[in-house]
């Protein structure tokens, strides 16, 4: 074949590539999608995914199969789907410590959040309650903080693990108020529940579906909420920025990711099905009754929150010298 054959050859193949990539695009989804969930079968990420996934599989005309790969704080479904092929059909059901906390505390992760992962929309935002166990003569945020500093180590609070917001946000108080608290990490937020119930830890930033029904029936006391504004869940809770804390803000968020080579027309009509999903008002119901707020915001729109949410993160796991051991 003469050079000039083979160049028209080549180019001929590259137009029927780029065309059957087009074709593939505009009737996506034909098969299945892959619903990655970085959490075993009954935590929060399993919730989402397991509410929204029939619904989004009778949008896109396509069933949605759920698929749980627990373990190393969520990295290894990160994983899976960074290096999956970019065509849409396996997703992530990403949260806050696998995206952009996990990069900071892992001295090696075989993904790159930034590089590798296409945010596609935030599905939901839980605020989380610093709450007490009724042992502790604290009434408010700030009779917290004066014992804190008056009586340093005294008190441990208890989270779901090293790196989960319900962490991060203990270590973040401690830098806002210079109070001292010592962490004590449990697997998952219905042990570090019943700690604290049990008086074991003194103090729990919890999940509000977690701990709200504990506050309701008198077993601990409830003190702020972590966002930044107040939950629905528990109106009457004052953030704690209302407390004094200035721009005090963490909350465990659950958002749709795909590897970073998916095409922006599947990106995008992933994002307006999901969105639509979101705008039920049964799902909003079920959101609402667990205490979260539904996302559905533009892909551009959740890639700015992330990078902001992987910027501050990366300062905190830092300065405090956060590992995942």
């Amino acid at each position: 074949m003469s050079r000039r054959n083979s160049i028209k050859f080549l180019a001929t193949l590259s137009l029927l590539a780029a065309m059957g990539s087009v074709h593939a695009q505009a009737n996506y989804p034909n098969k299945s999608i892959r619903l990655v969930v970085p959490a075993a079968p009954g935590g929060a990420a399993d919730f989402f995914a397991r509410l929204i996934g029939p619904k989004l599989a009778d949008a896109m005309g396509q069933s949605v199969v759920i698929e749980n790969r627990s373990g190393a704080s969520g990295t290894i479904a990160a994983d899976l789907v960074a290096k999956s092929a970019g065509d849409g059909y396996t997703v992530l059901i990403g949260q806050s410590t696998s995206v952009v906390v996990a990069p900071h505390m892992y001295a090696k992760l075989n993904y790159d959040t930034r590089k590798d992962l296409t945010p596609v929309t935030l599905v939901a935002e839980i605020p989380n309650v610093l709450v007490v166990h009724p042992s502790v003569p604290v009434n408010s945020v700030q009779d917290l903080i004066n014992l804190g500093r008056s009586k340093p180590d005294t008190l441990n609070y208890g989270s779901s693990g090293n790196g989960a917001p319900t962490h991060l946000a203990g270590e973040m108080f401690e830098m806002a108020t210079g109070a001292k608290i010592r962490h004590v990490p449990y697997r998952g937020a219905g042990p570090a529940t019943n700690a604290l119930l049990a008086g074991e830890v003194q103090v729990m930033f919890g999940p509000a579906v977690a701990v709200m029904p504990q506050v309701r029936s008198g077993r601990i006391k409830a003190l702020a909420v972590t966002s930044a504004a107040r939950s629905a869940v528990a109106p009457e809770l004052p953030t704690l920025a209302e407390s004094g804390l200035k721009d005090f803000e963490i909350t465990s968020w659950f958002g749709l990711f795909v590897p970073s080579s998916t095409p922006a027309a599947v990106v995008d009509k992933l994002h307006r099905e999901t969105a639509k999903v979101l705008r039920l008002p049964d799902v909003q119901e079920r959101f609402a009754k667990e205490g979260a707020t539904a996302g559905g915001n533009a892909p551009a729109a959740f890639a700015e929150f992330v990078r902001a949410e992987y910027d501050k993160f990366g300062k905190l796991v830092k300065s405090k010298g956060i590992t995942a051991d």
